[in-house]
């Protein structure tokens, strides 16, 4: 077969007509700026080629399932391989999807548990053991020669009753005595015992002493007690002790017992393993104090939220008759009192009712006073059922607003039967082991002790389990467990999670096409990925990436650098070879960087701030270890640490929902801390995150950043429009008149999968433009509002030169490195990274109020060394008006520009969670405990 893959013509997307040879069996880099065509190139040319030819190999039959893909604009490909696409989007957002079982590990952890599980009582905790007829002889058989023992069959245990018919039964069958209660008796006499009392009956089947032939008379009499007790004996050594052994997987004491272990019974998505309540999900949607008493400075009145708005329209009239009747009962004042002044049992009377105390209530309304007697609900009973009766999908999603997913209160959050719980392997349950880090989960595995005949049974499921953990651990997510819900994770986590399962898979002759599979990931975990990259080249397999990453371009076998610029700029091939080679093509941005003629300065001085604060007290969320930490206002702030260390938990759940709670009155459950010192010093924050700017084709860039407002007064305003009777709103495709009615304005038509994503189709009759004929009749400078919103963002700041409210906030667009994107871009289309610098232009065209405080997560996601140059050119801006910045992030080139740097870790996960170290870059880097510090000095020195 052809050692490279032969690319001509391509002309996909932006693509100039390229022609390229890629060699197989290598690590090859793709890098160019945002828009330049990397992907146009990797995904929709050779993984889409790559992936049609395998598909169209396949019958008929199974096609129909696959479907097809369209043929790339490319004249030929050659030496192309299957291609697997490892790409940047989240796993299943399946609530039973997790790390455990997309990685297929927890599948091998139920087989573990099938095979050489221990059963303990869940009533009595007592270990239940089954054992065969031949290890129960064998067992008595080592007691010391000489003994005398009894062998005794339990008939009755612990039960109420006379047993006169038992006895009599039991005589008939030829036994001469019984034990009852200690005691023995012959079956001859007459046998009386009390009805009310519970009693311990056992048949002496037979007496013997220890020696070497008895053998084959012990067998029989351990088989005619098993038959007689439902497969118990028990085993009396006289004067000693009496020991119970049991066929089945039963409980000696309490009688509970287990059916025969098998995998299945240890899934959450089997009715045989799943808990009951929960079905196996692990959380109940219920009312939430949390978000029903958000604020507990504030009184009863005021502070329970949805409760009183829903009962009455005039205000909140009925909750307060209800909240001080109920005070009034328990001799309790409720007016000007805080909530967390309130004893906690008077609150908990109101949010769950008061049971069968029933409350004089009094009522006066226009109608005159009524008064009635009964017991009071309580607020959450009331709103889950209003919640569970309302038709209305407005009022369910209201009071959805303060419900949250909460434990299960049957299987706690396990989602297993408490019975599949009670099992265990080294002393813990299989939910127990699942919440180990896999870091953590490795080393106990190796460290379980197991006797002969368990190893003998385990130790190839150990083997694959401990594998595929090295796999996770290898591409730098140890500190992962395997009960993470899958939809919880990054889109870096889930791309590296999906590479591991492919090096376990140990495919050869693929070629892979990964996604910047660097994303999220510090600095010091990146040899590991390299080194996971590496080895699956190794196996024989083409790896083609698309990166930024210096280190891993350094460790490529080649490398195509895409450019010049984006969009209609880029789809050439502006350099190939190696790292040393592309430093010395003049033509080559990504050459020049890593040449060091082009780089991102370090600032000549880190600014001294405001010298006002916010301040976190005692967070304790997730993996946080009761840490307090200062935000100096009026910097720009970097966050660092390793992967899984806290970063978003402290920035995200604790400071962002606490704030934006208390200055923005949103109703996200925010993560748990103290108290958050210093909200006067700001005004607003604002979550800059990678979310889509609208769920439907009908938001976009224009309109998101408010340019289209003013592009509407434009074409209101021309003669043409003006003749015609048109205004503003007849350039809107949200309303009727202008728009096109065949598609609503949507410009396509949206096609439910049900079971898979929507797919849209372009609206036939306006062909995708939104308006109708005579609106797209109206021009100004020759152009329709269709023809506008198809315009890129560099293409409309010429057009709107003259105009400079609108070319203000095109300019910002551009300025964020999106000059590319067109104005009417579907925001569905648009990449998390490009949503957020559209969030990030949006906010730069606003007046500065030097009051207000910008999150961003990790925004140099997608980048390239020459876009971040230009985003800490923005970023630096938006603090110079006295704005303050926090960013989450690992690119060194962005944190060494950073006046304040706050460093997570020491690891990630529960060995996380701490603050390593705070202070200016220069600072960070004396600090000998802060991984980020060790690489950062270099990016200082340069």
């Amino acid at each position: 077969m052809n050692d490279k893959i032969i690319i001509k013509g391509a002309k996909e997307h932006n693509l100039k007509n390229i022609n390229l040879e890629i060699p197989r069996d290598k690590l090859v880099v793709i890098t160019g700026l945002s828009g330049s065509g990397k992907s146009s190139l990797a995904f929709d040319t050779l993984y889409a080629e790559g992936q049609r030819r395998y598909v169209e190999s396949l019958s008929s039959y199974a096609r129909q399932f696959l479907g097809l893909m369209e043929k790339p604009d490319v004249e030929s490909i050659e030496g192309l391989s299957p291609a697997i696409s490892i790409d940047q989007k989240t796993t299943s957002k399946n609530p039973r999807s997790t790390v455990g079982t997309v990685t297929e590990i927890y599948d091998y952890i139920r087989l573990l548990y099938a095979r050489v599980g221990t059963p303990y009582c869940p009533n009595c905790g007592k270990k239940i053991e089954k054992q065969s007829i031949d290890q129960i002889v064998d067992n008595v058989m080592k007691i010391k020669e000489g003994t005398r023992i009894q062998i005794l069959a339990p008939v009755v245990r612990g039960r109420k009753g006379e047993y006169t018919k038992l006895f009599e039964d039991l005589q008939k069958d030829g036994f001469a005595r019984v034990r009852v209660d200690e005691e023995i008796y012959d079956l001859s006499d007459e046998i009386k015992l009390d009805k009310n009392k519970k009693h311990e009956i056992e048949v002496v089947v037979d007496r013997l002493v220890i020696k070497e032939d008895i053998v084959g008379r012990l067998t029989e009499s351990i088989e005619t007690a098993l038959k007689q007790a439902d497969n118990l004996v028990l085993i009396d050594i006289v004067g000693e002790k009496q020991v119970l052994y049991s066929c089945n997987y039963a409980c000696p004491d309490c009688g509970f017992s287990f059916p025969e272990l098998t995998p299945r019974m240890f899934s959450f998505n089997n009715p045989y393993g799943a808990c009951p309540k929960c079905s196996g999900i692990g959380y109940l949607m219920k009312m939430d104090e949390d978000l029903i008493i958000p604020d507990k400075t504030k009184t009863l009145y005021d502070g329970v939220k949805a409760f009183g708005a829903s009962t009455m329209k005039k205000g909140d009239t009925m909750a307060k008759m209800y909240f001080e009747s109920v005070g009034k009962h328990y001799g309790i004042d409720i007016r000007n009192k805080k909530i967390k002044d309130l004893p906690k049992d008077f609150i908990n009377k109101i949010l769950y009712g008061t049971g069968n105390d029933e409350i004089d209530f009094e009522y006066t309304s226009s109608l005159g006073t009524r008064k009635f007697k009964a017991p009071f609900e309580g607020v959450i009973p009331t709103l889950e059922r209003r919640h569970n009766e309302t038709k209305s999908q407005g009022m369910r999603d209201f009071y959805e607003m303060y419900m949250s997913e909460l434990p299960c209160d049957e299987c706690n959050g396990a989602r297993l039967k408490k019975e599949i719980l009670s099992i265990k392997v080294g002393g813990i349950n299989i939910n127990e082991m699942t919440d180990l880090s896999v870091k953590s989960l490795q080393e106990f595995l190796r460290k379980l002790e197991l006797t002969d005949s368990q190893k003998m049974i385990a130790e190839m499921i150990l083997k694959e389990i401990d594998a595929r953990l090295q796999f996770l651990i290898d591409v730098g997510l140890e500190y992962l467990t395997l009960s993470r819900s899958a939809g919880t994770l990054s889109g870096g986590e889930a791309q590296r999670i999906r590479l591991a399962t492919q090096i376990g898979s140990g495919l050869t002759g693929v070629l892979y096409i990964l996604d910047e599979p660097s994303i999220g990931l510090h600095q010091r975990d990146n040899d590991k990925l390299i080194a996971t990259l590496k080895k699956l080249r190794d196996l024989g397999n083409s790896l083609l990436v698309v990166e930024h990453d210096e280190d891993t371009m350094y460790a490529a076998d080649q490398i195509i650098d895409i450019g010049p610029g984006a969009g209609v700029h880029g789809g050439q091939v502006m350099a190939q070879g190696t790292a040393e080679e592309i430093k010395n093509v003049p033509t080559s941005i990504t050459g020049a960087y890593l040449s060091g003629r082009k780089k991102i300065e370090v600032p000549k001085k880190r600014r001294p701030g405001n010298k006002k604060n916010i301040e976190i007290v005692n967070a304790t969320e997730n993996n946080l270890k009761n840490i307090s930490v200062k935000f100096p206002l009026g910097k720009f702030i970097c966050i660092t640490g390793v992967s899984g260390s806290g970063k978003s938990t402290l920035i995200n759940e604790v400071l962002y929902k606490n704030i934006a709670q208390q200055l923005n009155g949103a109703t996200e459950k925010p993560g748990k801390c103290k108290t958050i010192k210093g909200l006067e010093n700001i005004d607003k924050i604002i979550n800059i995150d990678q979310s889509p700017i609208g769920r439907t084709p009908r938001s976009n860039p224009a309109t998101y950043t408010g340019a289209f407002d003013l592009i509407r007064d434009i074409f209101a305003s021309t003669n043409e429009a003006k003749m015609r009777g048109y205004e503003k709103g007849r350039f809107s495709f949200n309303v009727p008149g202008g728009r096109c009615e065949s598609c609503s304005g949507d410009g396509v038509h949206r096609i439910e999968m049900h079971f898979l994503p929507d797919v849209f189709v372009p609206c036939e009759v306006c062909k995708g433009k939104r308006y109708n004929r005579e609106t797209l009749e109206v021009k100004y400078k020759g152009k329709s509002i269709a023809d506008v919103l198809d315009m890129t963002v560099e293409e409309s700041l010429e057009y709107f030169a003259n105009i400079p409210r609108i070319k203000n906030k095109i300019q910002t667009l551009y300025d964020v490195g999106l000059g590319y994107i067109k104005l009417g871009q579907p925001s569905t289309t648009l990449s998390g990274g490009e949503a957020q610098r559209v969030k990030l232009a949006t906010e730069l065209s606003k007046k500065a109020t030097g009051k207000t405080l910008y999150i961003l997560d990790e925004p140099t996601t997608g980048l390239h060394i020459a876009d971040v140059h230009r985003l800490v050119d923005i970023l630096q801006r938006l603090v110079d008006t006295g704005n303050t910045i926090i960013v989450i992030e690992h690119n060194l080139d962005l944190i060494k520009t950073a006046d304040y740097i706050i460093d997570l870790g020491p690891e990630g996960g529960d060995a996380g969670g701490e603050i390593i170290a705070v202070g200016t870059p220069e600072q960070i880097c004396k600090n000998e405990r802060s991984y980020t510090g060790k690489f950062l000095k270099k990016y200082l020195e340069k």
